[in-house]
């Protein structure tokens, strides 16, 4: 029915609009909070603004940057807040007081003009390649971040980045994987459709790095079948082709 295809086209604009969103959540949080916290220091300095302001949004501030450590039990993951402020500000100190470290790991822009280096990364990067190009060093160890492989075939977690040159890399390689939208979410396409038989539509669910679908892949794929209309199928396969899992939705 036509009305049913404009909901549809709704729900896909919306996706479409959002979806850049979800890319620059870092990015967006943190450069609101650098720049709240720049401009208000700024008129503090100034006396425009009195010093029970100052303490009042700080103590918000502090709130809204506070990273807890993994091991309390109110942990849920790198607050996008404080990883964005951290290396927001980080660039500026690179930029206005760089170290020889600073000097080795970013020479194009170590010693440059803060706001210009900000402005470029804020409108040509997204978190993932903000981060594989921005963080550095020192945020590595503020943050007391370190590399993790658990996998699958062995009955132990090895640490295969820890805080030396190497180790660097290896953390920020990884933490740039995690917000790379690509590995966090399945990689499902359509496959066939039999329009002169059945009109049977068959999708395939692309592992990445051998990870299954959630728990969720039928009750999804009935979904999918009230909106075509007809049988539908789906497939999860390897990268050498090799079917895995099948569900059907009939």
């Amino acid at each position: 029915e036509t009305w049913q295809r404009e909901i549809i086209r709704i729900v896909r604009k919306v996706g479409q609009y959002l979806y850049p969103q979800r890319q620059t959540k870092v990015m967006n949080e943190g450069w609101a909070t650098f720049w709240h916290y720049t401009l208000l220091n700024r008129l503090f300095e100034e006396g425009l603004v009195t010093e029970g302001f100052m303490l009042e949004f700080l103590t918000s501030h502090t709130n809204v940057v506070f990273q807890p450590t993994y091991d309390k039990p109110y942990y849920s993951g790198i607050n996008p807040y404080a990883l964005g402020f951290a290396m927001m500000s980080d660039i500026r100190r690179i930029c206005e007081k760089p170290t020889e470290e600073d000097r080795r790991w970013f020479p194009e822009w170590a010693g440059a003009d803060w706001v210009k280096t900000l402005d470029w990364a804020m409108r040509n990067f997204k978190d993932e390649s903000f981060i594989a190009q921005f963080l550095s060093p020192q945020v590595i160890r503020d943050f007391k971040l370190f590399s993790v492989l658990d996998d699958e075939d062995d009955d132990e977690l090895e640490i295969t980045g820890i805080h030396d040159e190497d180790g660097y890399r290896a953390v920020r390689q990884r933490l740039s994987d995690q917000y790379n939208l690509g590995n966090l979410e399945p990689n499902i396409q359509v496959y066939d459709v039999d329009t002169r038989g059945d009109r049977s539509l068959t999708l395939r669910h692309y592992r990445h790095n051998r990870r299954p679908l959630a728990d969720n892949a039928e009750e999804m794929l009935r979904h999918v079948r009230r909106l075509w209309g007809f049988s539908v199928v789906l497939e999860s396969v390897e990268p050498d082709g090799r079917v895995m899992d099948t569900f059907e939705a009939l």
